[in-house]
């Protein structure tokens, strides 16, 4: 983590800050590996530190050994206006669209003759690709969701609700090592899986119904994603037609996966496949996603982002079709993107609709 650490300070001086405040929770875990739900970080050119209250200084001593600890006497800001003096800073960087208003109007207060210049992206640039170790806690995340899909489709029946049957999905994954969900599970079922985040309710899955399941969880503090769409029992035509549809969109989409390409063309690549059969009005949601620390980040796979993607890059291809009043579908795989194309990090079945 000091190697992060180093490149932030190293990219002070272009941004014209002397430090940089990080206090949202995965920039500031990202840099110091601290998890305690109160304090912030402070990045200079030369040392920085972990300013936090007297329930996690050990924790932060022992999370974070490359940072000096600072301790909260009284408040936040007093504490930084108290460091900022020490360490003779005249511009001080802060996430511009992480804090509130009332607390840059109180720090702008104590901070006297600091100057307050909001930055954007310094920490989430660096996160866009990821190293090996954050792969290998990805992968385990993903690999849950395989292993939930399988279990789950075995425990679906009619008459069972969508909260047992996420009840159930969570429960499963959290005892094979899942630290918590990564998001309320999405199970909808019938006229609901025109959702497109339709979580689960207490409606009875009836027989002939499809069923959109889409779900992570959380491990070693990273995040997995996977959406599969599955029927109980026989579907109807239409509930068959679009999901050959969705299917092959999201296939063109993962082929349009690798280093160089533009975010934006892989949802092309995926929105024209549903257009081409005239269902684009009932595709109103980006193609994906990046995941990591947080379950949505960059890059965005939309027609509104030009981010290239790079080789590291860990993102969802999730195209679907909702029709309201019958139901909806859609697929959702991870992938890490390389040279010339992308790894599969969800390999649950999907090349047919599964009618359980």
């Amino acid at each position: 983590m000091q190697t992060r650490v180093n490149k932030i300070a190293a990219a002070l001086q272009d941004k014209a800050v002397d430090a940089l405040l990080v206090l949202q929770l995965e920039n500031r875990f990202y840099l110091s590996g601290f998890t305690g739900d109160a304090g912030a970080l402070l990045v200079t050119a030369g040392q920085s530190y972990i300013i936090t209250d007297f329930r996690y200084i050990e924790q932060a001593r022992e999370q974070s050994p490359h940072l000096e600890i600072i301790k909260i006497d009284t408040t936040l800001e007093d504490a930084l206006a108290n460091l900022t003096g020490r360490l003779n800073l005249h511009v001080l960087g802060f996430e511009a669209d992480y804090i509130s208003f009332k607390f840059y109007d109180t720090l702008r207060d104590k901070l006297g003759e600091v100057i307050l210049r909001p930055v954007e992206g310094m920490v989430e640039q660096l996160r866009l690709i990821k190293d090996k170790d954050e792969l290998v806690a990805i992968v385990k995340a993903m690999s849950l969701l395989d292993e939930g899909f399988q279990h789950i489709c075995g425990f679906i029946k009619p008459g069972v609700s969508e909260r047992t049957v996420a009840l159930e999905l969570e429960m499963f994954m959290r005892l094979r090592g899942a630290e918590k969900t990564a998001f309320p599970f999405i199970v909808a079922s019938g006229a609901r899986a025109a959702l497109p985040h339709g979580e689960a309710s207490v409606k009875a899955i009836g027989q002939g119904e499809a069923i959109t399941l889409d779900f992570g969880v959380v491990v070693d503090n990273y995040h997995s994603d996977m959406t599969r769409t599955v029927s109980l029992g026989a579907p109807s035509a239409k509930i068959r037609e679009i999901y050959g549809i969705v299917l092959k969109a999201q296939l063109a989409g993962l082929a349009a996966v690798k280093a160089g390409v533009p975010a934006s063309a892989v949802d092309k690549a995926a929105r024209d496949v549903i257009t081409s059969y005239g269902y684009g009005e009932y595709f109103g949601h980006s193609t994906g996603h990046g995941v990591g620390l947080a379950v949505h980040e960059g890059p965005g796979l939309s027609s509104r982002d030009a981010t290239v993607l790079r080789e590291g890059m860990v993102v969802t291809v999730e195209p679907g079709v909702y029709l309201p009043g019958i139901g909806g579908v859609r697929i959702e795989d991870s992938v890490v993107v390389e040279q010339y194309g992308c790894r599969l990090l969800t390999s649950s079945p999907k090349n047919r609709l599964i009618e359980l």
